[in-house]
């Protein structure tokens, strides 16, 4: 194992889709460990996968890392390692949800050299449980925050 690449695990997670949903990441690097999660109002299962990606990755403070992203989420690994969403940027993300989070994530994507590998989802992997329930506990939480962009239809006019 390379002890200069950092390991993040994510999972996703709605309450109904759409319907409440959050988040949780753990970051690990050299020993350290991070935990974190967030929750939303209204939301999807597949745009709470893509945010836990994103916030993990935009809490790297340092730019050319390497990154290895597990998730059990195949919508994203497939899409990224399948290199799905460059064939969907050049056709403007015609009949695709989410381009404002795919465009985020592409963002942070751009600035380290990236490998995702899918993970079962709630099998024997401790860290992939740890992030299930962050998300689900994140969604289940009091003070949601508002998914902008879903509740607006899916417009964010700053894409």
């Amino acid at each position: 194992m390379n002890e200069n690449r950092i390991t993040i695990y994510t999972d996703g997670s709605s309450r109904g889709n759409p319907g409440p949903g959050g988040y949780g990441v753990i970051l690990m690097w050299k020993g350290h460990r991070k935990e974190i999660s967030a929750g939303y109002r209204l939301t999807t299962n597949n745009r709470m996968e893509l945010m836990g990606v994103i916030a993990g990755l935009e809490a790297i403070k340092k730019e050319g890392q390497q990154v290895t992203i597990y998730s059990d989420s195949q919508y994203v690994v497939n899409a990224i390692e399948k290199k799905w969403v460059f064939g969907w940027i050049k056709k403007g993300f015609k009949d695709k949800k989410n381009k404002d989070l795919w465009l985020r994530l592409l963002d942070s994507y751009r600035k380290h050299q990236l490998q995702f590998v899918w993970v079962k989802g709630h099998a024997t992997n401790p860290f992939n449980n740890r992030c299930d329930e962050l998300a689900t506990s994140a969604a289940d939480g009091t003070n949601l925050l508002t998914d902008t962009v879903f509740e607006q239809g899916g417009v964010d006019p700053n894409v």
